[in-house]
């Protein structure tokens, strides 16, 4: 047994890993972080065995909105960078904060165990190491959902967590389950490379555009005043309409939910490919039949190739069983802190209607205060403790997100950020502030 209970154990070497990893740095809290795979940036590296990522993916959330805090990517970018600069500029900031000299790389965790007030961490090497703290930061896209599909299929099927190239495509008739982000993404490439592109829906989406007027559509709702939800949904929903008309032309159902009342759908391409015929929207499907599948409308269409594109099941597998899962997402205070087992953590466990890479340095500068506290302010910590077994802050923003398992823990970004301010100011504890995060002398060839 080796480390100690006085150190932290950071568990994946992702964004939110990462983001942990700095905040404990800047408050001297000795931990260390374990990632399976060769190297910092999680699913953003195609090499990384088993993640969904694809050759066309980018961000959907733009370049000056998107970043670690007080860690700007690049003005070269583009509004939207590909997945390949996302996996440089996270690389880069490994190596600007120096995080990489306490990650153990090629190295998983197949464990967690509670012992006494601490933890016990089993690597795959078989060795067990004490801790004091644990953070699982390792995602939520490692576990594909796979539909329900009926009958026999003389095609292939499979998730969209194997899509790669949209070469794959070339010669085949594809239909496409699904059309959440990364459905419409795999949608537009079948469009451009498939011999018939076709996406199958259960619902209607509020398509937004990645763009308006020229400005990335999340600084340009940035950019006006926040408005309560009664005048911003149809706001916003008349000037969509105003942009891009009346998307059921092109086969797409009438939303049953009002917009940003699901996880946004992002994409410019979509609709115009639907306006040039080059994908074609049908309903759920029915039936699988020999190489034919029947749509529950009772329309059929000869397909070679069924990608379901129909999400993830959230799983921590090494420490499963000390969280409570709801709906299938683990019951965390703030989306982060075990209310059960203290000092276990979840970073990244969340659905929010912004950008990822803040909100993560925004929850690792509340885990690092409250262990910091439990030495040098017991008093501040225990006040938190509190809070943690009972305090259930509504995060919806008075947002009716639609009533499905996925949207049941889905946060507003903005009530998330005036919950976390009120947490700090009850505890006494600071906010993200520019240049707070001191950084080493930068290696050459990284920016400082």
């Amino acid at each position: 047994m080796t480390a100690g209970r006085e150190r932290v154990c950071v568990i994946g070497a992702g964004p939110a890993g990462l983001s942990a990893a700095r905040a404990f740095r800047r408050l001297g809290i000795p931990y260390d972080q374990y990632e399976r795979h060769s190297d910092v940036g999680g699913i953003w590296d195609l090499d990384n065995p088993g993640t969904p990522m694809y050759e066309s993916a980018h961000f959907i959330s733009s370049r000056k909105t998107s970043g670690f805090f007080d860690f700007p990517m690049p003005d070269s970018f583009p509004d939207y960078p590909s997945n390949r600069l996302i996996l440089r500029y996270t690389r880069d900031f490994a190596t600007a904060y120096r995080l990489r000299e306490s990650i153990r790389f090629r190295t998983a965790v197949d464990g967690v165990e509670r012992v006494d007030d601490g933890w016990v961490v089993t690597l795959d090497d078989g060795t067990r190491h004490e801790y004091g703290a644990v953070v699982c930061a390792t995602g939520t896209t490692w576990a594909p959902r796979m539909p329900a599909l009926s009958g026999d299929f003389a095609g292939e099927i499979r998730h969209s967590s194997t899509y790669r190239s949209p070469l794959e495509f070339r010669g085949r008739r594809v239909l496409v389950v699904g059309l959440g982000n990364s459905g419409a993404d795999i949608a537009c490439d079948a469009a451009a490379h498939a011999d018939t592109a076709l996406v199958s829906v259960r619902r209607g989406y509020h398509v937004i555009p990645k763009h308006v007027f020229g400005i990335p559509s999340d600084e340009f709702s940035e950019r006006g005043p926040t408005l309560p939800s009664r005048l911003e949904q149809p706001l916003f929903r008349a000037l969509l309409r105003l942009l891009q008309g009346d998307l059921t032309r092109y086969g797409l159902p009438t939303p049953d939910h009002r917009l940003f009342e699901t996880h946004p759908l992002l994409n410019s391409q979509l609709v115009h490919h639907l306006q040039h015929g080059d994908v074609a929207i049908r309903p759920d499907v029915a039936r699988l039949a020999d190489s034919h599948v029947r749509f529950v409308d009772g329309s059929t269409e000869e397909v070679d190739l069924v990608l379901c594109a129909t999400g993830y099941d959230w799983s921590i597998p090494y420490a499963e069983k000390y969280f409570d899962w709801r709906d299938g997402r683990p019951d965390l205070y703030l989306t982060a802190f075990n209310r059960r087992h203290h000092n276990l953590f979840g970073l990244g466990y969340i659905e929010i209607n912004s950008s990822a890479y803040a909100v993560f340095d925004h929850v690792s500068n509340l885990i690092a205060q409250y262990l910091h506290d439990q030495v040098h302010s017991p008093d501040g910590a225990a006040r938190f403790d509190r809070m943690i077994a009972s305090d259930r802050p509504d995060l919806s923003g008075g947002i009716r997100f639609v009533n499905s398992p996925r949207h049941r823990s889905y946060v507003d970004a903005h009530a998330y950020r005036r919950q976390l301010a009120r947490v700090r100011d009850r505890v006494g504890w600071t906010d993200l502030t520019p240049g707070m995060f001191a950084r080493p002398t930068a290696p050459r060839g990284v920016r400082a």
